[in-house]
């Protein structure tokens, strides 16, 4: 790994070079219904300027993914669609999973994989994350790769292991050009719906490590290119401290998210800057 001076040069010169993007994972939250409605008021409380400088993504259930397509489509809205999961086969005998190229066709660009919900409620391993993410990429969208470390492993000293080998496991077998142009997204799994966070400082050293291990695996551009968001109870109290960081990229907001007052502050997280 370089020196942390160099890397934190090197992370300040080319943040500006970055966009930001903002993301809001509903999680199992939101009817389709009620889907649109979201998708609505924020549309009304986020303005031109706020999209200058800023990519915003929402990822709903996949029961409501064809109800905000429509929306964002037919009233032009700039927010990118998402979803939150994948299977790694195009298609096949799988009940009750959706392939990535049935993502693509609903105009969806951005897939969360590896969420550390999915790591531990349902047993995802690195290698299936892997596959996932490389479904993503050859279906034309682009991976938000999830990775964090759980309390006793932060308490044991062992973040910077466990963060590493998921980047690396993740990003087993990708092109370098296409590591450039993926997301990633650093949540303690500690700070995910318990209120605690980490410090801006923390996040901050964690994040320039896996940019340090991006640049290892896939060389010196693609680590600067990489956009790198943090995730763990973000609100619109402490975003603006975390997007100051040379090495913080933007957001994968949870439950703040659900709540378009919220979610629209967080995306005006300039406005709120000391």
């Amino acid at each position: 790994m370089p020196e942390s001076g160099q890397s934190s040069q090197s992370s300040q010169s080319s943040q500006s070079q970055r966009r930001p993007l903002i993301s809001g994972n509903w999680k199992m939250h939101h009817n389709h219904f009620e889907a649109i409605q979201v998708v609505q008021k924020l549309s009304f409380r986020l303005r031109t300027e706020d999209y200058d400088d800023v990519d915003v993504s929402v990822h709903p259930p996949f029961t409501d993914i064809r109800s905000v397509q429509t929306v964002l489509e037919s009233d032009r809205i700039p927010i990118a669609l998402g979803a939150q999961n994948c299977h790694w086969e195009d298609k096949g005998a799988f009940t009750g999973e959706v392939s990535a190229p049935m993502l693509a066709k609903l105009n969806v660009t951005y897939v969360i994989v590896g969420h550390s919900e999915r790591r531990e409620l349902f047993g995802e391993t690195d290698e299936t994350v892997n596959k996932k993410l490389r479904a993503v990429l050859g279906a034309g969208m682009t991976p938000i790769l999830c990775v964090g470390e759980t309390l006793a492993e932060r308490e044991a000293g062992e973040t910077d292991a466990k963060v590493s080998g998921q980047v690396r496991a993740g990003l087993a077998g990708v092109k370098p050009e296409q590591v450039a142009a993926m997301v990633v997204a650093y949540e303690p799994i500690w700070a995910i719906g318990t209120g605690r966070n980490a410090t801006a400082e923390d996040a901050q050293g964690t994040i320039r490590a896996i940019r340090d291990v991006v640049g290892d695996a896939a060389g010196a551009d693609p680590a600067a290119a990489i956009r790198i968001q943090y995730g763990g109870s973000v609100k619109p109290t402490n975003i603006a401290e975390l997007m100051a960081q040379p090495d913080i990229d933007g957001a994968l907001v949870g439950g703040a998210s659900l709540d378009p007052d919220d979610f629209a502050r967080i995306v005006q997280y300039r406005e709120h800057r000391d």
